[in-house]
């Protein structure tokens, strides 16, 4: 899909990938973007940073995990731009521990933001890019959810389902025209990002800029993945060949780890 004359919701849109997302969809020259976060003073002030004038670029405040403010976010953007061609569903949140010392409502709170907003947001848009016969869904997940966060179990569950959902959505609505694809990065220098590169767990930090610029020519190429750190494909790949060793392999780097807490 190229972008030009696009009308695009970024969910996530404060900060970080978000805005360098909307950013890089005005430069190639989409209709209008509508950055969407829970904070409407700092969605507002990311909007205007990137399109003083406000014609093409307004911030919204939305909380990702009621499906009612999904709903009145893709309402609203509709009525005043005529349709949604593009949904990136962008927003997320870091979360520390593994099954014991990760509370139920930690996972429940993972799983509503990672998961379920992205089925929100297909449920709000899919309508009216099924009666088109064209539209995108840019779910953004991690390289986590593809393969391992060490030490955050309910951040890899919850990324890993969502890079299922997207699967899922592609499998089932490709013939309807519509696109699919699913953001898996490694270290992004952004607000929730890794300030360095510790214990091998990414290959380098990249800036939120550079990843935006790999989702513009994978939505031109239309491609499933999104992979601003290549390398992650080479390992996806060597999982799929052979798991057992991929295991071994993550214990490693997760003792390697702990003995460096330690």
């Amino acid at each position: 899909m190229e972008l030009d004359d696009k009308v695009a919701i970024i969910t996530g849109g404060s900060g970080g990938i978000g805005k360098a997302m909307g950013a890089a969809f005005l430069r190639e020259g989409a209709k209008a973007v509508v950055l969407a976060d829970l904070d409407e003073q700092a969605v507002t002030e990311a909007a205007s940073s990137i399109d003083p004038s406000g014609q093409l670029c307004s911030g919204q405040a939305c909380d990702v995990t009621s499906e009612a403010a999904i709903s009145a976010l893709a309402e609203s953007t509709i009525a005043k731009h005529g349709q949604i061609d593009v949904f990136c569903s962008n927003a997320g949140a870091g979360a520390a521990g593994v099954l014991t010392d990760a509370a139920n409502d930690v996972w429940q709170k993972q799983w509503e933001l990672h998961v379920m907003s992205h089925m929100y947001a297909a449920r709000a848009v899919l309508p009216g890019m099924l009666e088109r016969g064209s539209g995108y869904l840019l779910n953004t997940a991690s390289a986590a959810g593809l393969l391992a966060a060490i030490n955050s179990g309910p951040y890899t569950v919850t990324k890993a389902a969502a890079v299922k959902l997207a699967e899922f959505l592609a499998i089932t609505h490709a013939d309807d025209g519509i696109k699919v694809s699913v953001l898996c990065p490694q270290g992004v220098n952004t607000a929730m990002g890794p300030k360095n590169l510790g214990d091998g767990m990414t290959d380098g930090i990249i800036e939120a800029e550079q990843l935006a610029e790999v989702v513009v020519e994978t939505m031109r190429e239309e491609r499933f993945y999104v992979l601003p750190h290549p390398e992650v494909e080479e390992y996806v790949r060597r999982k799929g060949d052979d798991v057992d060793r991929w295991l071994i392999g993550m214990r490693r780097l997760r003792r390697k780890s702990l003995d460096a807490e330690s």
